[in-house]
Order: structure tokens, then sequence, then C-alpha cells
């Protein structure tokens, strides 16, 4: 009884990662993980309350974001370095779906969009239960440039009108663009002179001082400037009084069945956080040499959305740029996060006050050098020349995203990602082979012409997967070179299927209808190099009394036996 209840409690400690690294916490690491937390926290500060604005929300509530956000993940994520909180795509997400939710109404414009965030942790517990970490691999990278450059482009567009203080307007990118072009004679060169200078301030302290908080020094340096100048009484927009102290806990105050699309939004923001989530705590555990586990995943973002909820803020995820100055600043484990709220908690029963004169401009110039590293043209441009497929899905996920929004793109994006798939798995390469001289080894034909070819015989080896998608198309063109053969007096045809792990009904179904059609002219067709499950799968369709058992046999073998 003893042992059981010990294998339960081990089972229900599984699914809490800090049962797992605090046995062997040491002392020393906690200096580290309490810089890293107040470094963290000195960067999520400016970050939080331009991303909050943007999602058209108080400024405060992107410090919710960060600071429950991060206590929620340090209890059930697996990343020992990601740091959550909301980021720049989740929070245009948000503004460009919320907005026509709640029709002009702020407080249930505020509503909704903490509902998202309770909606985003359900989603995830249920993801978490059916095991659905293949999200991660609904996109690929080369569409995740393509949606991150959009994405960056888009949230750029939408910063542009407080950085030239012109109301702008539009749907996306390109209405955006076409609006400011006509409002540029309308620019407030102050406000455009402050957003200007926090840019190339934040640019130079970035490149003379890295890994250090160079956006909070930009952010104290222009709410001295703005109360020193009078920049509020000059005509510059400022965030005005932000209300002191922590966010009170509640549930939601709307259900799901009050707010029309509201899953689907969850649905987008869940795919983005985790593929975004999971690649950053991928390359740190890799960095790191520790084992994180894309399931449990799920459970971290739940938990962080979960407690961002129950503030009243909006959904939040992992992201690299904040989690790399985590890590740069010498966190070694999810403590760090911890340090960071407390830090700022403090903030917000203390200081609060200091950032009322904040311009609105700043915010736009943090959010602007924050999105830049989005945009990545040159990868785009090595795409188009190395590998096209791969440049027309990044293709396909920019223009999605700059046409439609980030919530239909990404979520068209994840569509095309599985469109290419299958498209790249229904025209798989067939290999018809030759021996190499001098040899008994055979290759592919069409790359190697110096190949022998053989004699009164045709191999053949699909390069991928044998199954429903592209079953007809290996037919199609094994049936083809056999029209094609130059030799009237073909006696064999020898499928391949060593580069072919896996086979189904419709790929066995496949090598029946081959056999068919070569019994009625007189040929032979032989089976080699089918794998373990395959073979299983071939004996129980019956296909081993037609082509003389499939046991692993080499090509050599197979044509000498023929005696050809």
């Amino acid at each position: 009884m003893e042992k059981t209840e010990n294998h339960g409690l081990r089972k229900w400690l599984s699914f809490l990662p800090p049962a797992q690294w605090l046995p062997d916490y040491r002392a020393s690491y906690l200096p580290s993980d309490a810089v890293a937390g107040v470094t963290l926290a000195a960067y999520a500060i400016p970050v939080s309350l331009a991303y909050a604005t943007l999602a058209g929300l108080e400024p405060q509530v992107g410090i919710y974001g960060y600071l429950l956000g991060g206590l929620g993940y340090a209890l059930f994520g697996s990343s020992r370095q990601l740091a959550v909180g909301p980021t720049s795509a989740i929070s245009l997400m948000i503004a460009s779906s919320v907005a026509m939710m709640a029709d002009g109404d702020a407080l249930r414009y505020a509503q909704i969009a903490s509902l998202a965030a309770f909606t985003v942790a359900g989603l995830a517990l249920i993801s978490w239960a059916l095991r659905l970490s293949v999200l991660v691999k609904l996109i690929s990278d080369s569409i995740l440039v393509g949606f991150k450059t959009g994405a960056g482009l888009t949230i750029a567009m939408t910063q542009l009108p407080s950085l030239f203080g012109v109301p702008g307007g539009g749907h996306n990118f390109f209405e955006r663009l076409v609006l400011i072009l006509g409002q540029i004679g309308g620019i407030n060169l102050t406000i455009l002179a402050v957003g200007l200078a926090a840019i190339l301030a934040i640019i130079a302290g970035d490149r003379l001082f890295p890994g250090r908080p160079v956006a909070l020094a930009v952010v104290c340096l222009s709410i001295a400037a703005a109360t020193l100048f009078g920049l509020p009484a000059m005509g510059v927009p400022i965030t005005g009084v932000i209300p002191p102290g922590l966010p009170s806990l509640q549930g939601p105050a709307l259900r799901l069945r009050d707010v029309e699309g509201i899953v689907p939004l969850a649905g987008g923001v869940l795919l983005l956080a985790y593929i975004e989530g999971v690649s950053a705590a991928r390359s740190f555990a890799a960095k790191h040499s520790y084992e994180m586990d894309p399931r449990q995943e799920f459970l971290g973002i739940g938990a962080a959305n979960l407690f961002t909820a129950l503030g009243q803020s909006y959904p939040v995820a992992g992201g690299l740029s904040q989690s790399a100055v985590n890590d740069k600043a010498g966190a070694r484990s999810p403590l760090a996060l911890v340090f960071a709220s407390m830090t700022l908690a403090v903030c917000l029963l203390f200081l609060t006050g200091l950032l009322e004169n904040l311009p609105k401009a700043v915010l736009a110039a943090v959010v602007l050098t924050a999105v830049a590293g989005l945009i990545n043209f040159p990868e785009l441009l090595r795409m188009a020349r190395v590998s096209r497929v791969d440049f027309y899905a990044a293709a396909i996920a920019l223009v999605a995203v700059l046409l439609l929004g980030i919530l239909q793109g990404i979520l068209l994006a994840a569509l095309a990602s599985i469109i290419m798939l299958l498209i790249r798995a229904s025209r798989p390469h067939v290999a018809f082979l030759g021996r190499i001289p001098g040899t008994n080894d055979y290759s592919d034909v069409d790359r190697h012409p110096e190949n022998e070819p053989l004699a009164h015989a045709i191999a053949f080896r699909p390069e991928s997967n044998l199954i429903y998608v592209n079953a007809d198309t290996v037919l199609a063109a094994v049936l083809d070179r056999v029209e094609t053969a130059k030799h009237a007096d073909l006696k064999l045809v020898v499928c391949d299927l060593s580069a072919s792990p896996l086979l189904d009904l419709a790929g066995s179904g496949m090598l029946h209808k081959l056999h068919g059609e070569l019994a009625a002219r007189n040929v032979v067709l032989r089976i080699i190099g089918a794998h373990g499950r395959a073979r299983d799968l071939l004996r129980a369709d019956n296909l081993q009394e037609k082509v003389a058992g499939v046991e692993r046999r080499t090509l050599d073998e197979v044509l000498k036996s023929q005696e050809l």
C-alpha cells in the first residue's frame, strides 16, 4: 500500500516541475536568480506598458501580465530560463479582435481580454490532456519567418501614428499605410522628435550596453524631460495617472457564450504562444544541458494565463527576447520569475506615480525597437535563393498577416503549413536505380547518369513514406517508366522500400495494383528493403504470396536469383 501511495505521489509531483529541480537547487544560485529577476523586471516595465497600450488596455494591465504570468509559469513550466509576459504579436491580436467584440465599450473590452486569457488556460489544459504537443509542428520554421516578418511590419505600422502624432486608422497593414501617407502633412514635429530621440537612444544603448535595461533608462529620462520641459503642455500625449496597487483577483465577468468568436481567438493565441514558447524553451534547454517537456509547456502556458486572467490581465506567452534578457542576467531556475514578480509588485505599490508623464511616443519607440528583430528580410531572400518551396510558404504567411491581421494570419499560416506538407508528401521523388560501375551497389540513375542500366529489369525506390497521399503518384511514375522502357523484354520490376519506413493500406493497395498491371505484361514484381512494420502489413494484406515473400533481401541478390 505504501509503495502504491508513493508511486501516486511521484506521479502527481511530476506535474510540478519545481519538485524536480528544487532538490538539486544550490544556495549559490540564489543571488544569480535574484539579479536576473530584478533585471527582467527592469526590462518588463517599459515593454509591458507599451504592449498593453498596443493591446488597447490600460498600461498597468501589461505589468499585471508579467507579475502574475511569471508566477504561474514558475509553478508549472518546464523551462528554467523562459520568461512569460505580454508579447507584441498577441497584443496586436487582442487589439484587432477584441475591438470588434466590445463594440466601443471600454469595460467590456477589458473583460473580453481577460476572458481570452481564461479561455487560453482552458484550451491549454485540454491540449495537455490530449497530448497535442504536435501543435508545435504545425508551423514550419520557414512559415514562422514569414509570419514574424508580417507581424513585425503590422505592429510597426500601428505605432507610427503615435510616433508621428497623427490619428492613423485602418484595419490592415496596407490600409494603415495609405491613411498615414495621407496624414503626413499633420505630423507633430515635437512628438516626432521625442519618439525619434527615444529610438536612437535605445538603439545606441543596446549597442553600448548589451544586456542592460536600456529601455527602462530611456523611459526614466523621457519622464524627466517631459516634466522638466513641460512636454504635455506642448501637446505631447502622456500615459496619465496609473492606479497604484496590486491587481485584485477575481473570476471572469463574462461567459464563453456571451462573446462570439472568443474560442477561435484563444485558439490562435495558444497556437502562437505554444510555438514561440517551446521554440525558445528548447534553445535554452539545449544551451544549459537539461530536458524540457513540450507537453508540460501546455500546463505552464495554461497556469500563466489562468493567473493573469484572475488578475484581469490579457493572454501572455513566453518570448525569446525577454527570455534572452533573463538568461543573460544569470537566471538558473524559475525562481528568477518569482523575484521579477516581487520587484514588479513593489513598483506597482510605490512607483506608479513616477510614470504619469511618460510620453506615448516613447512607448511607441519601445515597441518599434522591440519588434525590429521580428523582421527578417535577409532570411526571406536566402530562402528565395536556396528553396523556392520554403520561400513560397513564408510569403503566404507574410501576405496573410499583412492583409488579414495577426489572428487570421497565424491560422492561415498553420493551414498553409499543413497544405505544403501534404503537397510535399504527395509528390515524392521516385528513384530509378542503376548499378554503380565496378560495384554491386545501386543508386539513382537520374542523379548519376553514369550508372549502368539494369538488363531486363527496373528497380525503383520511393523516397518517402508510401501512404494514401502519394500512392497513386508513385504508381503512375512506375507505370510510366515501364511503358517507356527501351527494352521490350522486361522481365522484372523491383520495389525497394528501404526509404519508406511507413506503409499504410493505400500503399499496400498500390503494390497490389502494380502487381496486377505487371502480371498482365508477364513481368514479375519483387519487394526488397521493407522495414518491420511494413513487412507485417504486407503479410497481413496477403501481398507476400504475390511477390515471393517480403523478407529483407538486397537488390543484387534478387537480380541474381532471377537469372536475368
